[in-house]
């Protein structure tokens, strides 16, 4: 089949050398959001309504600043979000008190439940993040054109099951996606490949990470390391969605 151009990030990843293809996906969406984020694109007064009322979480206000780029753009984005933030929040704590005293018990019976809308309030501004929203969506975009190459491009579909790992929060994605996306037939040939390929990349990164172990032992110590050198980055990977070392990583014992 001849590639379109919505297919090519799709099987850049799967061509690539990340263990897992979904988070080579998913880091290079989140790279160029965050240079979006920290370029000219700050001063956009739609970009800045934006960033306002949404903002960005922990995580990606930390990647933001280890940039060392655009300090003063991060100001002044973070100034007009913490403007927005107070107007929102301040009112929502102080209506949120209950009144003192017995005389008013009746009227504020219902206290406790207001002070848990104002916390659910507060921890939705809190946990909302701009960079996140656009990877959710840049994502379930790929996840469909993924799923439309399986069954359409057999190039592709043997690239996908030469890939015998996908890391564990991405293997729940693709799952989801068959549900969304797949009739009953699709969905049991495409899982039933998910399967195999899941099993046995797992066995080889449970034996590599025993053989680790091994390695400690004085009688293994001569022994080649093969993949076990790299074992525990690569189950770190496995289990934490934030890709790992390369297979030519892997290849060169780093």
């Amino acid at each position: 089949m001849k590639e379109r151009i919505y297919m090519i990030p799709v099987n850049d990843a799967y061509r690539s050398s990340a263990l897992c293809p979904l988070c080579e996906l998913r880091n290079a969406v989140e790279n160029s959001s965050l240079e979006y984020y920290l370029g000219p694109s700050l001063m956009e007064p739609d970009v800045r309504i934006s960033t306002n009322t949404k903002g960005f979480c922990g995580d990606h206000l930390q990647k933001m600043y280890g940039r060392e780029i655009n300090r003063l753009g991060m100001g002044l984005m973070l100034h007009t979000h913490l403007v927005d933030l107070a107007e929102d929040m301040n009112p929502c704590i102080a209506s949120a008190a209950p009144s003192s005293g017995t005389l008013f018990r009746g009227r504020d019976r219902d206290y406790k439940k207001n002070l848990e809308a104002a916390a659910d309030r507060i921890e939705a501004r809190a946990e909302s993040c701009i960079i996140c929203d656009k990877i959710a969506d840049t994502m379930e975009r790929y996840l469909d054109v993924l799923l439309w190459m399986y069954f359409e491009d057999p190039s592709f579909r043997e690239l996908f099951r030469t890939k015998k790992t996908h890391c564990l929060g991405h293997t729940a994605f693709l799952l989801r996606g068959a549900a969304k996306y797949l009739n009953q037939n699709q969905a049991a040939e495409f899982v039933s490949a998910l399967a195999s390929d899941s099993a046995q990349g797992l066995a080889e990164l449970t034996g590599d990470i025993e053989w680790f172990t091994q390695k400690f032992d004085y009688r293994n110590k001569d022994k080649p390391w093969g993949g076990a050198k790299s074992a525990i980055p690569r189950a770190i990977s496995f289990l934490s969605e934030r890709g790992g070392p390369t297979d030519e990583a892997i290849t060169n014992g780093t």
